[in-house]
């Protein structure tokens, strides 16, 4: 039995429904029952990250845990580490953890450093794992585009293999259905690795508008999206995902989405064809 968390989300239902396509019993564990997505197969348990008890619950008979990490915030980390001590303590035997690309300590994209945590942590419990080291989300791109047709932020010259998510989902569900991944880690990227003023050609011939990339530097990038007024982890978050992409750390292209899926992942240039 697969037990998956985030399926309320744009990648978790994505694989909730392909393994429902695929006859796969599931248990949906969620905040809010009433948002769970109705499935063939799939059951429901109410529970949060980091809540052992309701864990406990949730995850009682489970096998394999599919762990997407939570939503970005100040005690993510300890948020996770709670969620997989409560997984193991249900007997789970195997944990299958979304990563993100590059994921290290000194990572320069902050939430990177939070997934190297998690990662550490899972390891250290002993279950059986496989990460799953996502790119940035190829869906992303287009919503970097402001209002006035300009991508703005700290990333250079440098490049992104950013991956769809419907190819993080179908990687996510072979594996979940299929032997052979205990202790992988998979680097999940596009076909290709661009820079943001190749991304900004691509969108601005699928859009027949004018889209332009202007550099920001880091100081820059600081000011202008501490005027959001979100909190300054936030800000950094933000700020280091185009300074990793200047670092070259985002870069590297794998061959994992066609190895683990049988077909070639998506570009920049199939998800947002004409508009």
């Amino acid at each position: 039995m697969i037990a998956l968390t985030g399926s309320t989300g744009q990648l978790g239902s994505r694989i909730a429904q392909l393994l429902a396509s695929g006859g796969v019993p599931q248990r949906l564990v969620v905040r809010d029952a009433s948002r769970a997505p109705s499935l063939p197969g799939a059951t429901v348990a109410v529970a949060a990250y980091g809540e052992h008890a309701a864990l406990l619950d949730a995850l009682d008979g489970i096998d394999t845990l599919m762990l997407l990490s939570a939503t970005e915030s100040a005690d993510r980390v300890s948020l996770h580490k709670a969620t997989v001590d409560a997984a193991v303590a249900a007997g789970v035997k195997r944990i299958v953890y979304t990563s993100f690309a590059g994921a290290a300590a000194d990572a320069t994209f902050t939430f990177a450093r939070d997934h190297w945590h998690t990662e550490q942590h899972i390891r250290s419990t002993g279950v059986d794992f496989t990460f799953l080291r996502d790119n940035l989300y190829l869906d992303f791109i287009p919503g970097f585009v402001g209002e006035d047709g300009a991508i703005r932020g700290p990333a250079g010259d440098g490049r992104v293999a950013a991956v769809a998510r419907d190819d993080v989902a179908a990687v996510a569900a072979a594996v979940l259905t299929s032997d052979g991944h205990a202790g992988a880690t998979y680097d999940l990227t596009g076909p290709a690795a661009f820079t943001l003023a190749e991304a900004a050609a691509v969108l601005a011939a699928a859009w027949d508008r004018p889209v332009r990339y202007e550099p920001e530097t880091l100081d820059e990038a600081y000011r202008s999206r501490e005027s959001y007024g979100a909190a300054s982890w936030e800000v950094a978050g933000w700020v280091t995902s185009y300074a990793a992409i200047a670092s070259g750390e985002l870069s590297h292209v794998s061959t994992a989405v066609a190895d683990l899926t049988g077909r070639p992942p998506l570009g920049l240039q199939q998800l947002v064809g004409p508009e």
